[in-house]
């Protein structure tokens, strides 16, 4: 096939495609050209009503802690966190320099993503928690769904086995287990399967640490 044909080829396909674009927004002006002032209000009061319900939520999450990064003193209050919040990252930690370059990206996340709990615990202070968990390197984060630890990042393996790793990534790793909703030019990671690192889903039952 020579050039000229190839060539030819692909300007049909454009072609084609630009047609097909040029036909879904035609479709789109023709359906707002039928709306008259009612359908109008009605898209108006819909739209009103989730600006409301979404207010109420970010009202919500700020009251239980989302927005920012803060420390659990004790394991029972781990317990009290998962329960309240549907989505939470809980970095477990000791005071040495992998944890506090995990602290730094967490610190911006949490900013970044208020629709989660973004928490951290020392681990050598919460034997009982490091045991069910099964946490034994450091840093791990335990991300929890819904009161269950469906997933988890442990130190920096899936990270480039780097610490200098970018924020951006650590997000995207997020984003995989769903334990953040992500809206950027990767967001189509939240359709694919989570690589699973998960030695158990554990349904979290504040009982059993009493």
């Amino acid at each position: 096939m020579d050039r000229s044909m190839v060539q030819e080829i692909v300007e049909k396909q454009v072609l084609t495609v630009a047609k097909a674009v040029e036909e879904k927004l035609d479709e789109e002006l023709h359906a707002l050209e039928r709306l008259d002032l009612d359908d109008l209000e009605v898209l108006r009061e819909q739209r009103l009503k989730q600006m409301k319900k979404m207010a109420e939520k970010r009202s919500r999450w700020i009251s239980l802690g989302h927005g920012e990064y803060s420390e659990i003193p004790t394991e029972k209050e781990f317990f009290s966190v998962v329960k309240a919040s549907d989505r939470v990252v809980c970095h477990f930690y000791r005071d040495n320099w992998p944890c506090k370059v995990m602290d730094k990206h967490l610190s911006i996340l949490a900013k970044q993503h208020i629709e989660t709990r973004f928490v951290k615990i020392h681990a050598e202070k919460s034997p009982y928690l490091a045991e069910k968990l099964r946490v034994v390197v450091l840093p791990t984060l335990a991300l929890v769904k819904n009161a269950k630890v469906e997933d988890y990042v442990v130190g920096f393996d899936e990270l480039g086995h780097t610490d200098e790793f970018s924020t951006e990534e650590l997000e995207e790793r997020l984003a995989k287990a769903e334990v953040i909703i992500f809206e950027g030019e990767s967001s189509k990671l939240k359709s694919k399967a989570p690589s699973k690192s998960v030695r158990q889903s554990a349904n979290l039952d504040s009982s059993d640490s009493e």
